[in-house]
């Protein structure tokens, strides 16, 4: 990440009204990026230290954070292997584990690293309380992209649990799309990092205004006066 990213990541969700999912930090470092004011989601990595997950989780309690995410997509290398990240080992999490941390916080959970319908079944029998779509940008080789797996878990889910979807998610019609799937947000990660490298001050806070017009412009176009009003109507597979 970029000298700077991290803040100019906090700062431009502040100043576009979005809100701020940030992970694999200290606790300093996530008590200072909670400071600019933007809503935020701290996402946890599965550690094969379980404790860590609960101090996280801790923390973000004290810091009042919107969530807790728990990354379930995460947990090998490239080959397989334990992936190791910042020094720390990681461990696939079991849907036991996902219950007891569901119980075990005031906070809402969101796994991040559904796939599938039964992925989905899981997270729900654990107390997931969102889930997000998501191959961490192609970590898993040759998965389907989240987008096309979106409406069989809208239609497994029923309105349970919100649905977000993360990879590729570029634009404001990128969001267009999920959002009349039936998700009820989208995830941009990547083309944040390049707006910041070409205007560390305002390239974040730019950039979500510009997908946010290109969103709020695509509702008119189709007569969605509202979030709420959208549905699989107004798109077409091709």
């Amino acid at each position: 990440m970029y000298p700077g990213a991290a803040d100019a990541l906090a700062r431009g969700a502040k100043e576009a009204g979005a809100i701020l999912w940030y992970g694999m930090a200290e606790e300093a470092e996530i008590g200072r990026l909670a400071g600019y004011g933007a809503p935020m989601i701290e996402i946890i990595k599965p550690y094969t230290d379980r404790e860590m997950i609960y101090r996280k989780i801790r923390h973000a309690e004290e810091l009042g954070l919107l969530a807790v995410g728990i990354d379930i997509d995460h947990p090998f290398a490239d080959d397989g292997s334990p992936d190791i990240v910042s020094g720390h080992e990681m461990t696939a999490l079991k849907t036991a584990e996902l219950r007891e941390i569901c119980r075990d916080t005031r906070l809402p959970v969101i796994i991040k690293g559904v796939l599938s319908v039964r992925d989905a079944e899981r997270c729900l029998e654990a107390g997931a309380q969102g889930l997000v779509l998501s191959h961490h940008n192609n970590r898993i080789e040759y998965a389907l992209p989240p987008m096309a797996l979106l409406p069989e878990i809208v239609e497994m889910t029923g309105g349970k649990v919100p649905l977000f979807v993360d990879c590729e998610i570029k634009t404001g019609m990128d969001a267009f799309k999920a959002l009349a799937l039936g998700a009820k947000g989208v995830c941009i990660g990547r083309p944040l990092m390049t707006a910041i490298k070409q205007d560390l001050e305002h390239g974040v806070r730019d950039y979500l205004l510009k997908a946010t017009a290109e969103l709020k412009k695509a509702m008119a176009f189709t007569g969605c006066t509202t979030l709420e009003t959208m549905d699989p109507t107004v798109i077409h597979r091709i």
